[in-house]
């Protein structure tokens, strides 16, 4: 086991805790979200691992290490981990070509030149190599800080939100290219998003935070197909959430149906059309079933009138 987090205690203020008896484990080599709405202490997490608060009581065990957190290093943070938080630290009158290869040893510079292009290809910023942080964007600097990280091949790698400030297109290139590296150099991350949606095909698992508390953990597929709760099913995108009384009455298997759970069909429940939208590679369709109003998702235009049933 690479990570242990054992009963674990910490709070801001004695009149808001966060964690409580918080306990987890992570497995050498893996790719892992936590996942949760802002404020539930996924940022947080991330510190308490890295060495960058202090916790109350409890236990993080590391590669068979106990952790002592700030109050044990003299340096923040912890050798074998790498951490990219929201201040990225680059060194303003460096390059980025410099900053990516700051921890790189300087014994053979041919190697050194040939890793640092590599990561910057890994990031996209190939073309920036002799630029200086000041004159890139926050989304540039991120991918800086990101390439840096790699560059000592850390046994963990935390990231946080490490796509919030990219455009959607620099989104797709980093994301693939990023878990591919990690992968392939037997590196594990632990990456806090609140956008699971576009980071599920990579992940080994989920880790599913509420205001400190755990409330699910598991593999990427049992966490979509059976979410714990409708929280947890919000944080896939789109879904439809049904009561107790509504699952009765349209006999229902579950209490959520994401949108392409919900087919159109000759054989079903009577609908009525009262939006249809086109969204790309798809039409979003808002329908009302009897007093329930439902998002749908069709590959053509529908109206009037439909049948649905639940898959």
């Amino acid at each position: 086991m690479l990570l242990e987090i054992n009963n674990l205690y910490f709070s801001y203020s004695k009149e808001k805790p966060l964690f409580q008896n918080l306990n987890l484990r992570f497995e050498e080599a893996k790719i892992i979200a936590l996942a949760g709405e802002s404020g539930c202490g996924k940022s947080t997490l991330l510190s308490l691992i890295y060495g960058l608060l202090d916790w109350e009581k409890g236990e993080i065990i590391f590669d068979g290490i106990k952790l002592l957190g700030p109050k044990g290093n003299l340096v923040p943070g912890e050798t074998e981990m790498k951490c990219v938080a929201q201040n990225f630290d680059l060194m303003p009158y460096a390059t980025v070509a410099e900053n990516v290869g700051k921890f790189i040893s300087n014994i053979n510079l041919k190697q050194k030149k040939e890793t640092v292009s590599e990561l910057l290809e890994v990031v996209g910023l190939e073309e920036f190599a002799n630029v200086l942080p000041k004159y890139l964007s926050g989304g540039q600097q991120q991918r800086v800080a990101i390439a840096r990280a790699l560059s000592v091949l850390p046994k963990l790698l935390l990231l946080d939100e490490p796509f919030s400030n990219l455009d959607f297109p620099r989104k797709i290139e980093l994301r693939e290219k990023l878990f591919k590296y990690v992968k392939q150099h037997n590196i594990s991350l632990i990456i806090s998003t609140h956008e699971l949606q576009d980071i599920i095909p990579w992940l080994d698992q989920i880790v599913v935070l509420q205001n400190g508390r755990l409330i699910q953990n598991d593999t990427p597929e049992k966490t979509y197909r059976n979410p714990y709760n409708s929280y947890v099913a919000k944080l896939f995108g789109e879904v439809n959430i049904f009561s107790e009384t509504e699952i009765e009455g349209f006999q229902l298997s579950k209490f959520s149906y994401y949108p392409k759970e919900i087919k159109i069909s000759e054989n079903g429940i009577e609908a009525k059309v009262l939006e249809s939208r086109f969204a790309g590679n798809h039409y979003w369709n808002k329908l009302k079933l009897k007093d329930k109003e439902l998002v749908v998702y069709t590959d053509e235009k529908i109206e009037n009138t439909v049948k649905v049933f639940f898959v």
